[in-house]
């Protein structure tokens, strides 16, 4: 199954045809600098301009993006991306006189303008953000400047990206078969799942060979991301890197605190799986290429797509028909992009477009975590589809801290389901493993990330200087502190922090433990409390950003700033390794 990317344009030719419109439209946008806040009606016209702008340009982006992603070596395509960035350079460059000249106009006349003129009412919560971030917008000239230097500051990512997808080899390796097979990033984590401990060797050794051969180079474009998010952070006077990205996630620096402090409470708990993996695993020394073998897993990890397809539309009939009806739609419309290909995009992840539909890409290879992965980036897609079917473009694009929510929310119900229909009691505890193991990697690993991220953000704004042996040491030391002392702490797991794409966009991390924590909370009370409460989390879905994303989840009575969120997660992890002894 592929993407048809005839969805969105028919032909190159409707991509420039459009991409033009696009261009009159900015220049049209532009006409209204120095006079956007005159009256009402410009404010106004300014907005619906701008509101039809995005439309066009999501869909001139997600071609170009889409595109490239299937064949990151394809010329053609490199360029094509490379002229949606130049485009998304010259709208942030054309639009950039917006949040300034509403932010330093009178705040008063500005909330007239919204209280009486009812044309304004679609843009209310965008005008009322603007004004609320008053203190972090530049000047016009300033605001121009960094508009048109964005380019330039996406440089380290997209170059890391082309770098460790496309130029990155890493060799081959001797499977369990006695076969020569290629590495790939697509199949590491299929050979560390490997029953043979020579094959999960042989793929941690030979990934980390690569990225320790290239790890001075990863640095710079690494510390050269940090710096500029320092620089910005400083100049939109935030008092810190983490204020700033909590702010645009609607969040606050409170959330991401509690939880830090809730497992340096409580990181007894991930020792205690850690240990009973290491027993199950019957290892007297268990590596950190260990980690990821099931122990009940005794059947090939292989699974069809139309099997997983059956599986992930039992497990959440529990949401409803139109959820179920929207996930056929997805299956049998080409939303997905299913198999890994040479020089695709590695990883998974769902990208909407407005007034089109979600495309989702994976890079299934058989396993039955491939599951779980559909599974999650379908619950993107489809909080992405009520958004935009409720939404203006404006409003419907929802933040990330809630973004994780509806993707967690399916792999828990997936995992229920699973647990709960399976009769077996060695696949019953295969099942549970799983669970906890999507819990550790979720909650836990992404939370060792986020430290690491804070560390790094930390001594960046405090003016020291740091090398690639510094994040390396850093890197290590938190792996001793999260996995404890029933792991051994292999060296090369020093360069992980080189291959985590997620690094590039600050901040990001955190949110895949906030996500898990709502997650936990709404799969419990949707199995509890059924379909009163699934209409209760539809509507938060639907409302896309049109509420700050702190009291969005309040709609699902789930408090991110309470550290009592986070240690509900741990105690249901515990909850969960408890289950697990009692099948052992």
């Amino acid at each position: 199954m592929e993407w048809k990317l005839t969805d969105i344009f028919k032909n190159i030719e409707e991509y420039e045809n459009m991409k033009n419109e696009l261009i009159k439209e900015l220049d049209e946008i532009e006409k209204f600098k120095g006079k956007l806040c005159d009256t009402a009606q410009n404010l106004y016209e300014c907005y619906k301009l701008n509101e039809q702008a995005l439309q066009k340009y999501e869909k001139i982006y997600a071609y170009a993006m889409l595109k490239y992603h299937l064949d990151m070596s394809n010329q053609e395509s490199i360029k094509l991306f490379k002229d949606a960035e130049n485009i998304g350079t010259l709208f942030n460059t054309k639009t950039s006189f917006i949040s300034p000249e509403i932010t330093y106009a009178d705040e008063e006349k500005i909330k007239k303008y919204i209280s009486k003129n009812e044309n304004l009412k679609p843009y209310k919560r965008d005008i009322i953000d603007t004004l609320e971030l008053k203190k972090h917008t530049l000047s016009q000239e300033a605001e121009d400047i960094l508009a048109k230097y964005s380019e330039v500051f996406s440089a380290p990512e997209n170059t890391f990206d082309i770098l460790t997808n496309a130029e990155f080899k890493f060799g081959t390796l001797i499977n369990e078969n006695g076969e020569e097979v290629e590495l790939t990033d697509s199949n590491y984590t299929i050979y560390l799942r490997s029953k043979d401990e020579k094959v999960r060797k042989s793929a941690f050794e030979l990934m980390y060979k690569k990225y320790s051969d290239y790890i001075n180079t990863i640095a710079e474009l690494y510390l050269a991301n940090v710096k500029t998010n320092v620089i910005t952070s400083k100049l939109r006077h935030y008092n810190s890197s983490i204020e700033k990205a909590v702010i645009h996630d609607d969040a606050s620096v409170k959330v991401y605190n509690s939880l830090i402090a809730a497992i340096d409470e409580n990181i007894e708990s991930n020792y205690e799986f850690l240990k009973l993996k290491k027993k199950l695993l019957n290892l007297n020394e268990m590596h950190m290429y260990d980690l990821y073998v099931n122990p009940y897993e005794q059947e090939k990890d292989e699974i069809t797509f139309e099997q997983a397809k059956s599986e992930i539309l039992n497990a959440l009939n529990i949401l409803g028909e139109e959820y179920i009806q929207l996930l056929n739609t997805a299956f049998n419309n080409n939303w997905i992009d299913v198999n890994a290909k040479p020089n695709k995009r590695s990883g998974a992840y769902s990208m909407g477009v407005y007034g089109i539909h979600p495309f989702v890409l994976t890079n299934f290879v058989n396993s039955k975590r491939d599951v779980s992965t559909i599974a999650h980036e379908l619950g993107h897609s489809l909080h992405t589809y009520y958004s935009n079917q409720n939404q203006n473009i404006i409003d419907a694009n929802y933040t990330i801290m809630v973004a994780e929510v509806a993707s967690t929310v399916n792999e828990l119900l997936l995992a229920h389901y699973q647990i709960e229909k399976e009769q077996d009691k060695r696949k019953k505890a295969e099942i549970l493993y799983e669970q906890l193991e999507m819990i550790r990697a979720t909650f836990f690993r992404q939370a060792m990330f986020a430290e690491f991220e804070k560390n790094v953000h930390e001594k960046e704004e405090n003016g020291i200087s740091l090398s690639s042996e510094d994040l390396n040491n850093m890197y290590y030391k938190l792996n001793e502190k999260y996995f404890g002392k029933d792991v051994k702490i292999d060296k090369q797991i020093q360069y992980e922090w080189a291959r985590i794409p997620h690094f590039y966009s600050d901040f990001y991390v955190y949110k895949y433990a906030t996500g898990i924590s709502a997650a936990i909370a709404i799969s419990n009370n949707i199995i509890k409390q059924g379909m009163p409460y699934v209409e209760k989390y539809i509507e938060m879905l639907k409302q896309g950003c049109s509420k700050k994303s702190i009291d969005l989840l309040k709609m699902v009575d789930v408090d991110l700033e309470s550290k009592e969120t986070y240690i509900n997660t741990i105690y249901f992890y515990k909850e969960k390794i408890e289950e697990l002894k009692t099948l052992i």
